[in-house]
């Protein structure tokens, strides 16, 4: 099947751009949300294709606020298919003011789905989500409903899974759920840390390693992540989960000094090691075997091969990047 038309909710995140970029190159249409204007080309990878602008419309549209005129435009231009990339994302800041992210993570987007789910024009609304629901893994874990979240981010994003969890058994909603392993790739932000890390070293800065970087975690490529998504939105099965991850895992220790031999950069003069954040989980194990089972997913951009498209990105942009907020901002 090929859906005449998918909305991306998020359109402005490093996810949800990137999977917008996927879509325009499949010779979709596309709808895009995002509660903020459009930020700079360089953090929009779907800018960087030509004529981008014939198959995407963009409408700033804020779910804590702007729900009226989300609806209006959704019933305007009938999409097919939904795909949720918006959360308030950042765990360690999670802390300091939960409210807000259990407003944006479960009332605005409990609101949302309340009025999607009397669309009849919705095939399939795949709700992107964290396998941060899980809290810390003891080896490799598949797809379920037991969580055992450990910050108000991962409770924020817990408390809105099931909750679809029950309109799936009350309404049949056509929701799908997906976790994807640490996504990564050109155009992300640079308080993730493997852009941070590569523009800090090209900038001379420290790098600030909590816990001395012993958390492990597995990467994945968010081109990857974007094939994905669309294996499940067209295929994948109504109310089931799906993990997106590679089959390997690395500390971000070991992450960083990789990146330090990419870039013939000595690893003790870019660091400096602080203390572990409250509440961080220190490994998630996604068994991805029923995507690769089910629809046929693969992973096929390793991470030397990835960190280097990402060193590419920030040198051909450096210029630009340099001048940005490195850290994260907080938008209430």
């Amino acid at each position: 099947m090929n859906p005449e038309k998918i909305a991306v909710i998020g359109s402005n995140s490093f996810s949800g751009s990137t999977f917008v970029r996927y879509l325009l190159d499949k010779g979709q249409d596309v709808l895009g949300f995002s509660r903020s204007e459009e930020p700079k080309d360089v953090f929009l990878p779907y800018k960087w294709l030509h004529n981008w602008q014939d198959r995407f419309r963009f409408e700033q549209a804020d779910l804590n606020h702007d729900l009226e005129k989300l609806i209006e435009i959704l019933n305007e231009e009938k999409p097919n298919y939904i795909v949720n990339f918006s959360a308030l994302g950042m765990v360690a800041q999670s802390w300091k003011k939960p409210e807000d992210w259990f407003q944006t993570n479960v009332v605005a987007q409990v609101k949302f789905h309340d009025q999607i789910r009397k669309l009849d024009f919705i095939y399939k609304y795949v709700h992107v989500t964290t396998p941060e629901v899980y809290g810390s893994t003891d080896g490799w874990i598949s797809e379920s409903f037991n969580f055992s979240p450990s910050t108000p981010y991962a409770v924020s994003r817990a408390a809105c899974d099931l909750h679809l969890k029950s309109f799936i058994d009350a309404y049949n909603f056509p929701v799908v759920f997906t976790r994807a392993a640490n996504v990564y790739g050109p155009g992300q932000q640079l308080y993730r840390i493997i852009p941070r890390t590569i523009l800090y070293a090209r900038l001379g800065k420290k790098l600030s390693l909590h816990g001395g970087g012993s958390s492990d975690r597995s990467f994945v490529h968010m081109n990857d992540v974007s094939d994905a998504t669309y294996r499940i939105a067209l295929n994948g099965t109504m109310g089931d989960t799906y993990h997106i991850s590679s089959k390997e895992t690395i500390s971000i220790r070991d992450l960083v000094m990789k990146i330090c031999e990419l870039i013939n950069i000595n690893f003790t003069d870019l660091i400096e090691e602080s203390e572990e954040r409250l509440g961080k989980d220190q490994s998630y194990k996604l068994d991805s075997s029923k995507i690769r089972k089910e629809l046929g997913w693969k992973d096929t951009i390793d991470l030397k091969e990835g960190i280097a498209s990402t060193i590419e990105w920030v040198d051909s942009n450096l210029d630009t990047l340099k001048n940005m907020p490195h850290g994260y901002i907080h938008k209430s």
